[in-house]
């Protein structure tokens, strides 16, 4: 009886335990007056405990292992259970040897729409389609964690990408916008597709190499920036062939603002080239790219 119970204990335990998100959820609805505003604090605590006490992977983490994201919703506007909003998705990871976080992740979704019914369960179930909603949050739950694998082992956020895509094919059947390829050419159906495409490869080697690049910095700043430095060719080559790539820009929003702190300081190193190339590669944040100093 002991031991069942022992068994029972640990079983209960670790469930508790397998979780692998850390987010902080905001659901922002000052753009709507004279509106219950109760449904919406209600939807933030649905959502925050949906992210961050499913069970994504199966993985036991303590609570320091876990990734830190956010999630930033912002209604436009709401008719009885329905809801019209954007959601910017935030993620980053943890530099070697230090206590700086490293912004991995900086995503505006223009497109999402959904319904929800106050105090309703949020449960997933890959394979079926249960709402937008649902599928919204575990669609970026699972880029997330992809995407922060990828920065510690080249290509290991495959299977988290491939749960990402089987997302975004089932949810095709709700009928909402983002889903599909007729729905624009920056959405959720082109940026997992993209990221899983050979054509784009050169995209998940940078973010394996240039955070690696960061990982040396406590060891030696001058190889780390080098490093960071090397890894952005890959973007160049890839700028050849598909110049202003969806994917790219997905990079450069997360760390534009980084690489002008990197190579703005601390020990010199050729930069010009960088400054040239970057310029190419990302022409929209030309104005960050002249402050970086020679």
């Amino acid at each position: 009886m002991n031991r069942i119970l022992t068994f029972l204990l640990l079983f209960i335990f670790g469930f508790a335990q397998a979780q692998q998100l850390n987010c902080v959820v905001t659901v922002d609805s000052q753009r709507l007056s004279a509106t219950n505003q109760q449904v919406f604090k209600t939807l933030e605590t649905s959502i925050s405990e949906f992210l961050n006490k499913t069970d994504w992977t199966g993985q036991a983490l303590k609570q320091s292992e876990k990734i830190n994201c956010s999630m930033y919703i912002t209604v436009s506007s709401n008719s009885s259970d329905q809801f019209t909003a954007t959601i910017q998705v935030q993620s980053s990871r943890p530099v070697f040897n230090s206590s700086y976080a490293s912004p991995v992740l900086n995503y505006n979704d223009k497109d999402f729409n959904f319904r929800y019914i106050e105090f309703e369960n949020l449960i997933f179930n890959p394979t079926t389609f249960d709402s937008n909603l649902v599928s919204v949050l575990a669609f970026y739950s699972y880029m997330i964690l992809a995407m922060d694998a990828d920065t510690f082992v080249a290509e290991s956020g495959t299977p988290n990408f491939e749960i990402a895509q089987n997302i975004a094919n089932v949810a095709q059947q709700g009928g909402s916008k983002g889903w599909s390829q007729a729905d624009g050419n920056q959405n959720r159906y082109f940026l997992i597709n993209d990221i899983l495409s050979p054509t784009f490869k050169q995209v998940r080697q940078t973010m394996f190499d240039y955070h690696t690049g960061l990982d040396l910095m406590s060891q030696d700043l001058k190889a780390s920036k080098e490093k960071i430095k090397g890894s952005l060719v890959n973007l160049a080559k890839l700028n050849l062939t598909r110049p202003n790539a969806f994917l790219t820009r997905v990079f450069f929003d997360a760390k534009s603002d980084e690489i002008v702190s990197i190579f703005s300081g601390g020990p010199s190193i050729t930069i010009s080239d960088l400054v040239d190339n970057l310029n190419k590669i990302s022409p929209l944040n030309s104005s960050k790219w002249v402050s970086i100093k020679y």
